[in-house]
């Protein structure tokens, strides 16, 4: 995804709509609901609804729920004294706690289980936190941005995620019809038309300054490659086949070759035309996450690994 501070680049109808709905949301305290693919940009559109806010010159909190192990979540979200377990050798503030006066923003909602999401319930109702070893609760006052790539309203019906913290993450009363007007959906980069090329040139110009090249464009041929690639990384896998291909790229202009973009991957080649390890695991860990509709707790089960380790997959394969 692009960079902390960096504009909203896009003139499709679809991102347009997204920057409307920021313009006019952004002015109020609501708690808000991200949703979207990985690799479209939740945390960009995040920081922009919190520069854009009342609280923004307050603290900006983001926390990666996919990135913390369980066992750690607690101790981030609602800090800790002094004692409170072996390792707790002085008191720490948890992140609640620093984001209060301004916004928290908790990305990969969906991978909170459901004893977690009542304790974040807990606190967002009471507007209180208390840290672990302590018995004195603190009050918080802060705005909630969230973000999932799962589908959170099946995980809703399926009873993998609690109704009442969705109504909570989405409005300040728990009216279902207020619902989908405080969540935004984040359109998929294959749905944004020559919004890509917008993208490939900024990203261009960034690596171009970042790695000295001097690199004036794309030929035609790249630009219909690019405008043909279904982006299954979105955003953050147009960025990286940038950079790759300025790092790459001997002459003054990018050619296709430059860019080394995933073939389609086709169900009616059977699973083992390939023998080749990497790739034998990304259309495995592409397969899970589409079974899980891109719940990463469920889909590392069903692989076997950790979530932590599924994470690190999926940025290693920018899936």
């Amino acid at each position: 995804a692009p960079d902390e501070g960096e504009e909203i680049i896009g003139e499709s109808p679809a991102i347009l709509e997204v920057i409307h709905t920021i313009k006019k949301i952004s002015g109020t305290d609501a708690n808000i609901l991200l949703l979207g693919e990985n690799g479209t940009g939740k945390d960009l559109i995040a920081r922009a609804i919190y520069q854009n806010s009342p609280r923004n010159g307050a603290p900006f909190v983001p926390i990666d729920l996919g990135a913390i192990p369980e066992t750690l979540f607690e101790s981030e979200l609602f800090g800790y004294e002094k004692g409170a377990f072996t390792d707790a050798r002085k008191d720490k503030a948890g992140r609640m706690e620093t984001a209060s006066g301004g916004t928290l923003f908790l990305d990969e909602i969906g991978n909170l289980s459901l004893p977690m999401q009542a304790r974040l319930l807990t606190a967002i109702e009471k507007r209180q936190i208390t840290r672990l070893g302590s018995t004195q609760p603190k009050n918080i006052d802060i705005r909630l941005i969230c973000a999932t790539n799962a589908d959170i309203h099946n995980m809703v019906t399926t009873g993998k995620f609690r109704q009442d913290l969705l109504y909570r993450i989405n409005t300040r009363e728990d009216l279902y019809y207020r619902l989908n007007a405080l969540a935004i959906t984040i359109p998929p980069l294959r749905e944004r038309g020559k919004d890509i090329l917008l993208l490939a040139r900024h990203f261009l110009n960034r690596y171009c300054y970042k790695y000295k090249k001097e690199i004036t464009g794309f030929t035609r041929d790249t630009q219909q490659k690019l405008l043909q690639y279904n982006w299954p990384g979105n955003v953050r896998e147009l960025q990286h086949a940038v950079e790759r291909a300025v790092i790459l790229a001997p002459g003054k202009l990018l050619e296709p070759d430059n860019f080394m973009l995933r073939p389609p991957y086709s169900s009616t080649t059977g699973d083992l035309e390939t023998l080749n390890l990497m790739e034998l695991e990304q259309k495995a860990i592409e397969k899970a996450m589409k079974k899980c509709e891109g719940n990463i707790s469920r889909a590392a089960e069903m692989l076997g690994i950790t979530r932590f380790a599924l994470y690190r997959k999926l940025e290693k394969y920018e899936i």
